[in-house]
C-alpha cells in the first residue's frame, strides 16, 4: 500500500462505518509504508480524531505490532531472530496473501510434484491446491499437512509427504532430519514463504536452521517459486537462506513500491504482482 493508496482507501468522515480492526490494519500498513507516522497524520489519513488514532495506537502497540512514541508511531524495533508465530502472522495482510496465493497456486497443474514450505500464505496456498488433483506435495510445515490429508483435504489421489525435523513458532520443521529427507526429493515446483526479502541479503530466516531447510528445499526443485508480501521488503532476519538470483518466480502484492519492484525484477527470473491490472 503506498502512502497516496492508504490515504484515498481511508478518507472517511469519523462516522463512517468502518470495522476498528480494518482501521487499525491501515495503522499498521501506513506505519510500515513510513516508518513512523504522526498522530495527526494517521488521523487526517483514516478520517478520525487524533483521540481515536491515540487509542488504536495504544491497542496495536500492546499487541506489538507498532511501536508508540511521543505524538505519533512506527514500526516495532524487531530484532534479526524475532520470529511470531503461525497465529499471528496469520492475521496480518490477509488480503494480499491472499491474492499472493491466489497467483502462486496458479502456477500449479494437475499431477504436479510440488513442495510447500512453512508460513502462513504457503498454507492459504495449499487451501487453494486441494482442488487440484493427483499431486504430490512434499512440505516442512505441519498446518499445510493437516490442510491437505486432513478431513475434508479433498483429492483422495493425493500424496502428503511430511518431513522431520524440529518444531519452531511458526510450525515449520527444520534441522538436519529435515535436510537429509529433502536430499533425496525431487519436484517440479517450490512455493517457499519468506520471512524477509532484501535486494542484497535476498530471502532470510530468523534461523540458521530454517536458512538451511529452505536451501534444502530449493536444491529438490526444479522452479522455485517465492510467495512474499511487501511487508517483507527490507526485512532481514539472522540468516540468508535463498539469494535473489536463485528464484523463478517471485509473486508479491501491489503494495510493493516501483522502485522495489525494479530493483527485485532485475534479480529474479520473473517478478509476478498481485493485485496489478491485467
Amino acid at each position: 500500500m503506498t502512502r497516496s493508496d492508504a490515504s484515498a482507501s481511508w478518507s472517511t468522515t469519523e462516522g463512517a462505518h468502518v470495522l476498528a480492526e480494518e482501521r487499525r490494519q491501515a495503522v499498521v500498513d501506513l506505519v510500515r509504508v513510513r516508518g513512523a507516522v504522526r498522530l495527526a497524520e494517521l488521523a487526517e489519513a483514516l478520517g478520525v480524531s487524533e483521540m481515536t488514532a491515540r487509542r488504536d495506537v495504544a491497542e496495536l502497540a500492546a499487541r506489538g505490532l507498532v511501536d508508540r512514541v511521543h505524538g505519533g508511531a512506527m514500526a516495532p524495533r524487531a530484532t534479526s531472530t524475532d520470529e511470531p508465530g503461525f497465529a499471528a502472522k496469520s492475521a496480518l495482510h490477509v488480503g494480499a496473501k491472499t491474492a499472493i496465493a491466489r497467483e502462486a497456486a496458479a502456477l500449479v497443474g494437475p499431477g504436479t510434484s510440488v513442495a510447500l514450505s512453512a508460513g502462513t500464505t504457503t498454507h492459504l496456498a495449499a487451501g487453494l491446491l486441494r482442488e487440484v488433483p493427483g499431486l504430490t506435495v512434499v512440505t516442512n510445515s505441519l498446518p499445510v499437512a493437516e490442510l491437505l490429508s486432513g478431513p475434508g483435504g479433498g483429492d483422495d489421489d493425493r500424496q502428503v509427504l511430511l518431513v522431520g525435523g524440529r518444531r519452531t513458532p511458526s510450525r515449520a520443521l527444520v534441522g538436519p532430519l529435515a535436510v537429509r529427507a529433502l536430499e533425496v526429493v525431487n519436484v517440479d515446483v517450490l512455493l517457499l514463504g519468506a520471512h524477509g526479502l532484501d535486494p542484497q541479503r535476498g530471502l532470510t530466516t530468523p534461523t540458521l536452521e530454517e536458512a538451511e531447510t529452505d536451501r534444502a528445499l530449493v536444491r529438490a526443485a526444479r522452479r522455485v517459486v517465492v510467495l512474499a508480501d511487501s511487508s517483507k521488503w527490507r526485512v532481514v532476519g539472522l540468516a540468508t537462506a535463498v539469494p535473489l538470483e536463485d528464484v523463478d518466480v517471485l509473486v508479491t502484492d501491489d503494495g510493493l513500491p516501483p522502485g522495489a519492484r525494479a530493483e527485485v525484477a532485475a534479480r529474479v527470473g520473473r517478478l509476478v504482482v498481485a493485485g496489478d491490472a491485467p
